[in-house]
């Protein structure tokens, strides 16, 4: 990686150069970002972190007039900085960083409403959401619908839409109305413009570029359109880069033809976009004349320009994070990648395969009537980051597994877990217990589920241990909701994980999980691993 480090003479020209365009009149600058994940510091990369980020972000706002600064959501989630302080140290920082506009992601709802409350009162920046009715929560009256901003006498429309919650965020932590997507948007859209005099309209959104399953995605909401300009999204992790249009295309158009322009980041703080708005060409033609560029979150500004405030704030939060990531309680035999399948899925749905066991025929012994454990799933998108080579730290699993969900072991009829099981294939994948296998055809489609070398009974009930999240049918899993509850732990998913590596050191064994697929394509035999 080539680094370049800007000495504070250099600014002044990266402002004239990096920042420059179209100038047949006043501009506005929108810069946005989305599903940042409490990322605090860099990445091993050197990517990402808040201290660079707002030095971008200071660099440009010395540099152009009119700057909006918005935030797409899922600020929290992702690192121990959230596991532990729950908030605390990320919303005073978006603060700190000056964002204007606001809307909510899945994951700013994991502690719960009353938490989320605690942290948008009285927040800086205004918080949208137009399609969540909070009306009798503890949010009642901290979301506006949408907000009208103006510059050189040109009128800017900004509305915040959110994601359908059912099966992505638990009951226990959302109170409220969904409102569908399209028909709000649209609404609020025609509002502005036809009754507000809005010159351009702008959706802030956390619903995904494209979702993989039936809620309505970014671009759903283009294609209904006749009265949105341009989208900024969030949730589906999408680096839209101008570079490559034929990956991840920009520009959709609308019911009537006219583009809209959908923009994001991708994830974790990596890029900053940037999109540059001849106040003078309003209203606009269509979104091909919104200027579109990612900006890299490096480390190209030295110590010296890094907001000081920014720096004390999370001193001693650091401290408290860097101590838990020194404690090695185990050695990885192999990278294991945050994936849909292979070894840290296998990994996660094993542990809990053993551990629900282990748990089962310790109940047995005490004369308590629990049936034997048959197999185990477990949701790949509570599985936050890889798991690098080499040495395994008490933080890299809090942080890895950083959700307060907790262990159960349910009764489901084979005919809900192979429902599930179709959903899961059509998406890539699961986390498995290594006794289960699903079969699928080359394009995805579900062929059968086999358990312990033979077909799944649609009749009969399995036992399976999971997490309280998964078993309320969440992550798309919506018919294992219809089971039988017959134990949960006490303690959240990362302990049990925690002290099986724990184990595992003390036995000097390294962690070497089965890296072959668990969703496989149709095959005249299947290997299992016994446990």
């Amino acid at each position: 990686m080539i680094k370049i480090n800007f000495k504070k003479s250099l600014l002044p020209i990266l402002g004239a150069v990096a920042f420059c365009g179209v100038t047949s009149g006043e501009r506005l600058v929108i810069l946005h970002t989305n599903d940042t994940h409490s990322t605090i510091d860099p990445l091993p990369d050197g990517t990402g972190g808040v201290l660079q980020r707002k030095a971008i972000i200071d660099s440009v706002r010395n540099a152009e007039k009119n700057v909006i600064l918005v935030d797409a959501g899922d600020v929290v989630q992702g690192t121990t900085y959230f596991k532990y302080f729950k908030g605390d140290v990320e919303y005073p920082l978006m603060d700190m960083m000056g964002y204007d506009i606001r809307v909510l992601g899945n994951h700013e709802f994991d502690n719960g409403m009353q938490s989320l409350a605690k942290y948008y009162n009285g927040t800086k920046g205004v918080p949208l959401s137009a399609n969540y009715d909070f009306t009798g929560t503890e949010l009642e009256g901290i979301f506006k619908p949408y907000l009208i901003k103006e510059f050189d006498g040109k009128k800017l429309g900004f509305i915040g839409i959110n994601i359908d919650p059912a099966s992505i965020i638990a009951h226990k932590n959302i109170a409220g109305e969904f409102r569908e997507v399209i028909p709000v948007a649209n609404e609020l859209a025609s509002k502005l413009k036809n009754e507000e005099g809005c010159d351009m309209v702008a959706v802030i959104s956390h619903i995904g570029y494209i979702t993989g399953n039936s809620k309505t995605s970014d671009i759903d909401l283009a294609e209904a359109s006749t009265d949105i300009d341009l989208i900024i999204g969030g949730h589906s992790h999408t680096l839209i880069d101008p570079k490559t249009p034929e990956e991840t295309p920009s520009l959709i158009k609308n019911k009537n033809g006219k583009p809209v322009r959908i923009v994001q980041t991708g994830k974790q703080g990596r890029y900053i976009g940037k999109l540059s708005i001849d106040l003078g060409q309003l209203p606009l033609a269509g979104g091909e004349q919104v200027e579109y560029e990612l900006i890299p979150v490096t480390d190209r500004f030295p110590v010296e320009l890094l907001d000081e405030r920014m720096i004390d704030h999370i001193r001693p939060y650091r401290e408290a994070v860097d101590s838990i990531n020194n404690v090695v309680i185990g050695y990885s035999e192999y990278e294991l990648e945050k994936s849909r399948t292979g070894g840290l899925p296998n990994l996660t749905a094993d542990i809990s395969f053993q551990y629900a066991k282990s748990v089962a025929d310790s109940l047995q012994s005490m004369g308590i009537n629990i049936p034997d454990v048959n197999m185990s799933i477990m949701n790949v998108g509570g599985i936050r980051h890889h798991m690098p080579v080499g040495e395994i730290t008490e933080g890299q699993i809090l942080s890895t597994y950083p959700f307060s969900n907790h262990m159960v072991i349910i009764g489901v009829k084979g005919s809900d877990i192979i429902e599930a099981m179709r959903i899961s294939a059509s998406k890539g994948g699961e986390a498995i217990s290594s006794n289960v296998r699903v079969v699928t055809d080359n394009s995805g489609n579900l062929i059968r589920v086999v358990i312990d070398g033979k077909e799944m009974d649609p009749e009969r009930e399995y036992i399976v241990s999971t997490i309280d999240y998964v078993a309320e049918g969440n992550d798309d899993l919506v018919s294992l909701a219809n089971h039988r509850k017959i134990w949960e732990d006490d303690v959240e998913v990362s302990i049990p994980i925690l002290l099986w590596i724990k184990n595992q050191q003390k036995l000097g064994l390294k962690i070497a999980p089965d890296q072959g697929r668990r969703f496989v394509e149709e095959a005249p035999s299947l290997p299992f691993v016994e446990n």
